[in-house]
């Protein structure tokens, strides 16, 4: 039981979403791709950006932490992935295409806030001070993605999705 600890659990989780967000960056540019409308691919675009930085960031964690960078299979982020994937194949040349990738999109930015939520919170407890500033920024722009794509559904694709397929 001496490895069962908040310090392991920490090590554990941050592998997860270390594995996670290099998954991520392999799919944005397949979502971009497939989607339809411009604002929504370049929102895909903005992510991939913002994604690169967030590995970084993970990368400086697990050196304040004193481990190697190295992820650790997540089955949560490849069943959300693949439900994506499924979308964009069964909903191609749809009106409804790009409302369903922008729902996938969701459920990717819903994970990784909560768990970097998490990993803030653990790191306040661990001490990890620098560890938590740089999840806090993570945290921050995710939450600001799933809220401009909330934005994007709400201003054009859901509305779109409606009309019948050509």
């Amino acid at each position: 039981m001496a490895d069962k600890t908040l310090e392991n659990l920490f090590h554990d989780t941050l592998r997860d979403i270390y594995y996670a967000e290099r998954k991520i960056l392999k799919s944005l540019p397949k979502m971009k791709r497939a989607a339809q409308s411009e604002k929504l691919k370049a929102a895909f675009e903005k992510h991939e950006g913002q994604t690169e930085g967030q590995i970084e960031r993970l990368e400086k964690v697990f050196e304040i932490i004193g481990k190697t960078p190295r992820g650790k299979t997540c089955d949560a982020i490849n069943g959300i992935l693949d439900e994506g994937d499924e979308i964009a194949e069964e909903y191609k040349d749809s009106p409804a295409l790009d409302a369903g990738l922008l729902a996938a999109a969701q459920a990717v930015e819903h994970y990784e806030i909560t768990r970097y939520g998490t990993l803030k919170r653990w790191a306040n407890v661990l001490g990890l001070d620098e560890a938590v500033k740089l999840l806090d920024e993570t945290l921050e722009e995710e939450s600001q993605t799933d809220e401009d794509l909330t934005s994007i559904a709400d201003a054009s694709i859901n509305e779109a999705a409606l009309k019948d397929a050509a």
